[in-house]
């Protein structure tokens, strides 16, 4: 007997009558263990290599076990095809800027979602090839299988293109507030329920309008979600496409049969959705919603009224390398336009001149720094910072009083004291670092005609203690550097 054909031999279940599968279940089984283990691994910056390797032998686990023991119409083929898309995925990964990274990982999730359109609609044309005939029909359950996993993985995909444009900067991050967009975004997403359960009650010759018609409001109801959120709640919106891909996928795997994708699936789905609240919440935001579109947004929201003029003082990198070798401690506050500059190396050659000069240097990340969950930390640890001196903001906050230096670089919003003590700011309630509290405040900005994303002035620019270097951030932190040699 063959590996393929040992694999592939299956026991009675005499409970359920049907043929099992107990070497391909044990195999679903390791593969799941290892994507736990792999999520469990990401949970921290330190063990984040071994997450994705444990995530990746899970995969392959998946993807082998599968090949083995499916009656593949050409293995060849198949071989080609898997061959071709880690080529590509290959290339990719070694050529994107780690600046680029959340436009990327909104691209990667429109192609899970759009996966999951084209084997939903393959199921549906060839129904016998994936055993979901009952009769001479395709059985209800399946279609119901079947059309949530179109319908999730069509949002999916419409709505990560968009978030792909907005991230890219192909298309602006501010929301587009369509009239009466609630009552559309409802509608549209009732019409795809009845559809679904349209499409489950009925016949073989009635089945196609029907699938048509879920699949196009789908992708449609996916741009109108996406399109009035703005560029601040893009992190939130890159975990909550994470989380939609996921479910897609596990509506596949109940079509398909096949345990792996329902378990890896559900993985997928949970996380993001637990993370997209916990982002919510660090946001101030409403998770309800985001997810529904900016369905509280407030159409006149956007901070486009005229600012005063205020005084505020501005410094030079000479000062601030005087002042930086002076402090004892120096806390480091980044933000998306550190991203932007791709200053995390200059900022690490900037901390280990500091340290050898006897000061202490930590990081303070924000959860929602930057453009997707965990970004900062990303180019942290690109730039082979320490992990141990990157804190998260509850970790880290109460220093601010004993703080010589807070030294903020690319961020805004998330060191905004408005959000604190303004209760008409949109973004009251957000827990922002208490930067205010330290005895110098360094803020490194291109000019102080832009505000954050949340669209309004930042009290923390005027303030006494803070000197303002304005100036690309990169540039001025080699300047700081060269002064500190």
């Amino acid at each position: 007997m063959s590996v393929a054909q040992f694999a592939a031999a299956p026991v009675a279940d005499a409970a359920t009558h049907s043929s099992v599968n107990p070497w391909v279940a044990l195999a679903y089984l390791v593969s799941g263990v290892f994507f736990i283990l792999a999520l469990r691994g990401l949970s921290s910056p330190a063990t984040s290599r071994t997450g994705n390797r444990f995530g990746m032998i899970g995969m392959a686990v998946a993807v082998v076990t599968t090949l083995v023991t499916h009656d593949i119409a050409n293995i060849v083929e198949i071989l080609i095809a898997i061959a071709i898309g880690a080529v590509i995925g290959l290339v990719i990964a070694r050529r994107i800027a780690m600046t680029a990274m959340p436009e990327l990982v909104a691209a990667f999730h429109s192609l899970v979602g759009l996966a999951a359109v084209l084997v939903g609609w393959a199921a549906y044309l060839n129904p016998g090839a994936f055993d979901l005939l009952v009769g001479n029909s395709i059985g209800a359950v399946s279609k119901v299988e079947m059309g949530l996993g179109i319908a999730i993985g069509a949002i999916t995909f419409s709505g990560s293109v968009i978030a792909f444009a907005k991230l890219s900067g192909r298309m602006s991050g501010s929301p587009i507030l369509l009239p009466a967009r609630h009552v559309i975004n409802l509608g549209t997403l009732a019409a795809i329920i009845v559809l679904t359960a349209l499409f489950a009650m009925a016949g073989p010759a009635e089945t196609m309008p029907l699938i048509i018609g879920l699949t196009v409001l789908a992708f449609v109801i996916g741009f109108l979600l996406i399109i009035p959120i703005g560029g601040a709640d893009m992190p939130v919106v890159v975990s909550m496409l994470n989380s939609y891909s996921g479910w897609a996928a596990a509506a596949m795997g109940f079509t398909l049969g096949n345990t792996a994708m329902i378990i890896t699936g559900a993985l997928v789905g949970s996380s993001g959705a637990i993370l997209s609240y916990i982002m919510c919440r660090a946001m101030n935001r409403s998770f309800i919603s985001v997810i529904a579109g900016g369905f509280g947004a407030d159409d006149s929201a956007g901070g486009g009224e005229a600012r005063e003029a205020r005084p505020y003082k501005q410094g030079s990198a000479d000062d601030a390398a005087f002042m930086l070798e002076q402090a004892d401690k120096v806390i480091i506050i980044p933000g998306y336009g550190m991203a932007v500059a791709q200053a995390q190396h200059a900022l690490r050659e900037m901390t280990d001149l500091l340290e050898e000069k006897g000061v202490e240097v930590k990081f303070a990340i924000h959860p929602v720094a930057g453009r997707m969950p965990g970004h900062m930390n990303v180019l942290l640890a690109e730039a082979s910072v320490d992990y141990d001196k990157v804190f998260e903001l509850e970790d880290i906050n109460s220093e601010f009083a004993q703080a010589d230096v807070a030294f903020i670089i690319g961020a805004n919003d998330v060191v905004n004291p408005a959000a604190k003590t303004d209760k008409s700011s949109p973004i009251y309630g957000m827990p922002v670092f208490d930067v205010d509290k330290a005895k110098q405040v360094f803020f490194i900005k291109r000019s102080m005609g832009g505000v954050g994303y949340a669209g309004v002035d930042n009290d923390v620019f005027y303030m006494d203690q803070t000197m303002m270097l304005l100036s690309d951030a990169k540039k001025m932190v080699e300047e700081i550097v060269k002064a500190l040699d």
